[in-house]
C-alpha cells in the first residue's frame, strides 16, 4: 500500500518532547509513521512508542513500518487512549503527540472522497466506517448543512451553499465530489470562484462533521493530559484556527492557577496550575519546510509539560 506520509514540523517535534531513551510515548495519530519512525528510531529497549489511529489503512502500514523498533501500533481513535494505554499497564507516559492534519494518503487516495480535484464517491471517512460525507449531504436539513458550513468551515456563503445542495437533491441524490463542488461554486459569487477555488471550506467543514473531529479533539485532549506522568509533554499539531483554538483554550485551562477575583487581598481558592508551557506562541513551520512541503504551511505546533 502507498501510504505516503511527510511529518510536519519533525525537528521541532523531536526537539519540545524531549524524547528520553527509555521513556514511553504515543502517537495518537500515527498516519504513515512519519513522526513515530524517527521517535522510535531514539528509543532503546527500555522505552516503547505506542501509536494509536482510526484508519485501518494507516495501522496496517505504520505496523509494517515500525516493525523493526520498540513500537506497538493499535486501531483505536486516540481519544480512547487513556483506557487501552491502561489494559496495556502503560501509564503514566512521557509524552504524547498528536498531529491533527490529515495524511497525504487519505487526501490523494481518490476513492476516499476526501478532494474536490477528483471525481470520487463522497464518502470521507477517516475509520472507513460509519456515515459518509454522502449520507450527510443527502439527509441533513438545510438549517443543519449551513450550521456546518459555517460553524466547522468558517464559510461566509453557507445558507446559498446550502440552498443548493438542498435543492439539487431533491430532484436526485448527490452521490460524488465533483457533484458537491459544483454545487460549491454554484452557491457563491463569481467573483469569488475566480479569486480561488470555493470548497475547500465547505469540504472541510463536511469531513469535520463526518468524522466527529472536534469531540474527538475535546476528549482526546483529556484524555493525552491524564496519561501523562509529570513532567512529561503533550505536542500538538493543528492546521486550522478552529481546532488550534480549541487547544489554546484547553491549554491555558490547565495552566491556570489562582482564580479568586484581583480584589481579594489573598488566595482562598487554593488553585494552582496543572501545567506550563514550554512555547508562549505557537510553533510554525521554516519557510525552508513551506518550500519542501505546502502542505505545511498552516500547521502550528503547542507544547505543555504537565507540572503533576
Amino acid at each position: 500500500m502507498d501510504f505516503v506520509h511527510i511529518p510536519v514540523l519533525l525537528h521541532e517535534v523531536l526537539e519540545e518532547l524531549a524524547i528520553r531513551p527509555d521513556g514511553i510515548y504515543v502517537d495518537g495519530t500515527v498516519g504513515g509513521a512519519g513522526h513515530s519512525t524517527e521517535i522510535a528510531k531514539r528509543l532503546t529497549a527500555g522505552g516503547k512508542l505506542i501509536g494509536f489511529d482510526r484508519d485501518p489503512d494507516a495501522v496496517e502500514v505504520a505496523t509494517q513500518r515500525l516493525a523493526p523498533y520498540p513500537a506497538t501500533v493499535v486501531h483505536h481513535n486516540y481519544d480512547e487512549m487513556a483506557e487501552v494505554l491502561t489494559e496495556m499497564g502503560e501509564v503514566p507516559v512521557d509524552g504524547v503527540l498528536l498531529d491533527l492534519g490529515v495524511s497525504s494518503h487519505q487526501l490523494d487516495e481518490e476513492s476516499r472522497g476526501f478532494s474536490y480535484h477528483h471525481d470520487a464517491p463522497l464518502d470521507m471517512r477517516m475509520s472507513q466506517t460509519g456515515m459518509t460525507a454522502e449520507d450527510l449531504v443527502n439527509t441533513a436539513s438545510e438549517e443543519e448543512l449551513s450550521r456546518i458550513l459555517y460553524t466547522y468551515g468558517e464559510e461566509s456563503f453557507a445558507r446559498s451553499i446550502a440552498r443548493n445542495i438542498v435543492r439539487a437533491r431533491a430532484e436526485q441524490p448527490i452521490h460524488t465530489t465533483l457533484e458537491l463542488a459544483e454545487l460549491i461554486k454554484s452557491g457563491v459569487p463569481q467573483k469569488v470562484r475566480r479569486m480561488k477555488n470555493p470548497c475547500k471550506k465547505s469540504f472541510q467543514a463536511i469531513r469535520i462533521a463526518v468524522n466527529g473531529e472536534f469531540e474527538h479533539l475535546e476528549n482526546g485532549l483529556k484524555a493525552a493530559f491524564s496519561v501523562l506522568k509529570p513532567g512529561g509533554r503533550l505536542a500538538v499539531i493543528t492546521f486550522h484556527s478552529l481546532e488550534d483554538r480549541m487547544v489554546k483554550r484547553q491549554f491555558a485551562q490547565w495552566c491556570q492557577g489562582c482564580i479568586c477575583p484581583p480584589d481579594f487581598p489573598q488566595c482562598v481558592c487554593g488553585r494552582t496550575p496543572e501545567a506550563k508551557l514550554v512555547s508562549r506562541k505557537p510553533i510554525a513551520p521554516s519557510a525552508e519546510e513551506v518550500e519542501q512541503n505546502s502542505r505545511s504551511r498552516s500547521a502550528k505546533l503547542r507544547i505543555l509539560e504537565r507540572s503533576r
